[in-house]
């Protein structure tokens, strides 16, 4: 089938290129021409693990382009799909769709024969009608049909989560749409991925909910992470006590220093505001978004007391600035608020990141960036591991010990055995245990 991906971000990117390895012809479409020209060089604009190789061994067999030209990518196309971010906008916290709906209205100058436009984007309940009505008024002879497909991809996993979905949600009332995206969606069906068709409300909001929940999981492990140290119980073999209780599940009982990428802190907040203005509010979510944002500067307040309870005119090495691995999104990360938090309170920081630190330092100020974390590490009175990337799980923990000016660490993802620590003379720190 031939596909426009309007948005060639993280969400269009890895979508489009993956419908290209299905076989599909996908153009992927976006105002930046610096990204555009990027992209036809083989050069992407995000780190997601295999997405270079996807990318340029589709390219190269010609079934996925990319261009800045949107009337020639939709006018060919049998589907549009809109991929543009929708940020919070300030002020309210609603989402912003000023980038949705221009796209729409662009779209609708340029549609040909029956086309299906996708709202690929994550977007509140009732967006999609507004879409349609965009549409329509733009091309009142245009023959289309407006579908919500949310996307539910874990930047680090997102090509795997792709291909190897737990459901593909497809929300449209039209018959022809629906034939349409399932023949889409065909070559999923040999990985027997079940293919749920909603109302497209309904559709819209199975994202937002599916968010809130996992948001919801992570923050309530936290608090039980507070409570263990309080009582001297142990948080992780609490979360695998509850986690091997199939009702609950293990997935997203980690405990550590907060939510943060460009999901769940901007979806609570949308489904908030959502639910507030519909009269119906969510004050589990409320709580949730909450306490997470209070939990990322109490982090902060847990490195200082480890340093001896002042960290003024002492150094911190911080191992990790993403907010999770496998990926350079800085996006609420925990580490954004740490950092400022141990500023504010004097510290000299020093970062290493194996793959953020230049969407860093276009967000943290004052700090100075380490070429390993070793060399982050070097003449540190405290060390704070704050993303659980590969290279600090296997430290030298003698060669650490050895470098800092105090051998002291804060795990703020447990990565490490206290015992461990202990042996090797580190004075350790970590959530719930």
């Amino acid at each position: 089938m031939r596909v426009a991906m309007i948005g060639s971000g993280y969400v269009g990117l890895v979508s489009g290129a993956c419908f290209a390895d299905f076989g599909h012809d996908v153009v992927c479409v976006d105002k930046d021409l610096s990204k555009i020209e990027r992209l036809n060089q083989g050069i992407m604009p995000i780190f997601e693990p295999g997405l270079a190789e996807l990318v340029t061994g589709n390219a190269k067999a010609g079934r996925l382009r990319f261009t800045s030209n949107l009337a020639e990518a939709v006018a060919d196309a049998e589907v549009v799909f809109i991929a543009v971010g929708t940020p919070s906008r300030r002020g309210d916290g609603h989402a912003d769709l000023s980038y949705v709906f221009a796209a729409a209205a662009e779209i609708a100058q340029h549609l040909k024969g029956y086309t299906v436009i996708v709202t690929k984007s994550t977007v509140p309940v009732g967006t999609g009608d507004e879409v349609e009505r965009i549409v329509r008024e733009a091309n009142p002879k245009a023959q289309f049909a407006v579908v919500s497909n949310p996307e539910f991809l874990r930047e680090g996993a997102a090509i795997e989560d792709f291909k190897r979905p737990d459901r593909i949600v497809i929300g449209s009332e039209d018959e022809a749409a629906r034939g349409v995206m399932s023949e889409l969606y065909r070559p999923l069906f040999l990985n027997q991925s079940p293919l749920l068709f909603t109302a497209r409300r309904t559709a819209e909001l199975i994202k937002y909910a599916a968010n809130a929940f996992l948001a919801t999981k992570i923050t309530f492990i936290n608090e039980i992470a507070d409570l263990c140290e309080a009582v001297g119980a142990n948080v992780q073999d609490v979360s695998r006590g509850i986690g091997l209780d199939n009702r609950i599940g293990s997935k997203f009982l980690h405990a550590g220093p907060g939510y943060g990428g460009s999901c769940f802190p901007k979806d609570t907040l949308a489904l908030i505001k959502t639910a507030q203005d519909f009269g119906a509010p969510i004050r589990i979510v409320e709580a949730v978004a909450a306490v997470n944002d209070q939990r990322k500067r109490a982090m902060a307040k847990k490195v200082i007391a480890a340093a001896g309870g002042s960290v003024r005119g002492k150094t911190v090495g911080i191992l990790g600035l993403t907010f999770k691995p496998n990926t350079d999104d800085m996006r609420d990360s925990p580490s954004l608020a740490v950092i400022l938090a141990l500023q504010d309170a004097g510290a000299t920081i020093r970062a290493y990141d194996p793959e953020g630190v230049e969407q860093a330092k276009t967000m943290i100020t004052g700090i100075e960036y380490a070429a390993n974390p070793y060399d982050a590490i070097t003449g540190a009175d405290v060390a704070v591991l704050i993303t659980e990337w590969d290279a600090f799980r296997a430290l030298d923990l003698d060669r650490v010990r050895d470098l800092m000016a105090s051998p002291v660490m804060v795990d703020l993802r447990n990565v490490y055995n206290p015992a461990d620590m202990a042996k090797h003379g580190i004075a350790y720190s970590s959530i719930g245990r």
